[in-house]
């Protein structure tokens, strides 16, 4: 289809904030957080998730670890499957009926991939408690909570980004709100003194449903990328 048809057909506006920089509270939040324990207790449910996930991991012969944080209907698990055969991708999403979405591609998956059912919030955590450390770690599209009140419910405003933090290895976030990935660069920069900034993100193919819709609605996207 031509992509002017495409663009017809997209729906998608880009996000709307009043904030128009990195918010004002973001280092004294991060801060906080870093020299806080975030004692949540874990849900017996995600405690259940996380022991089925690693235990297909591990009877996959326990390759190289890819986690897919919020992978919505599990595109994204499945293609990040395909371009790293030599890997194993754990999709995690919170929502039963999103995943129940990726029915329409099963008998496709290459093997290496498995999604669950869990918060991650509890899953990243049980991960570090684990001992478990993925070589990449992928944040597509989370929701940006654009709210100047928000920016605890942004990722790395939440308690739990240290955590994500802490468990290492090659960490991507992407968003079609700047601002979203710049605060995540400030926080990485903040918590690791590596620096991390902000670069345009344009793939050849989209690999998750929300990507797909942003480009063809015009967005610009970012992204941010570390070695932890």
């Amino acid at each position: 289809m031509p992509l002017s048809a495409l663009l017809m057909r997209a729906n998608s506006t880009p996000v709307t904030s009043s904030q128009t920089h990195i918010h004002e509270g973001l280092h004294a939040l991060v801060a906080k957080h870093a020299a806080t324990e975030f004692k949540k207790p874990f849900t017996d449910y995600n405690r259940a998730a996380f022991e089925r996930s690693i235990a297909a991991w591990q009877s996959d012969g326990g390759k190289p670890l890819i986690l897919d944080a919020g992978c919505g209907v599990g595109l994204s698990t499945l293609h990040l499957a395909a371009q790293f055969p030599d890997h194993y991708v754990i999709g995690v999403d919170q929502s039963a009926d999103r995943l129940a979405r990726n029915t329409q591609w099963q008998g496709q998956e290459p093997g290496n991939c498995s999604w669950v059912r869990a918060d991650l919030v509890d899953y990243w955590r049980l991960m570090h408690l684990h001992a478990i450390r993925p070589a990449r770690h992928y944040l597509l599209y989370p929701n940006p909570w654009p709210k100047i009140g928000q920016l605890q419910r942004r990722w790395h405003g939440h308690p739990v980004f240290p955590t994500v933090v802490a468990l290492g290895g090659y960490l991507e976030c992407r968003s079609n709100w700047k601002i979203y990935i710049e605060e995540c660069c400030a926080a990485l920069t903040q918590l690791t003194s590596a620096t991390v900034a902000a670069e345009p993100y344009s793939g050849a193919e989209p690999i998750t449903p929300f990507e797909h819709k942003y480009q063809v609605s015009g967005h610009a996207l970012w992204r941010c990328r570390v070695e932890l």
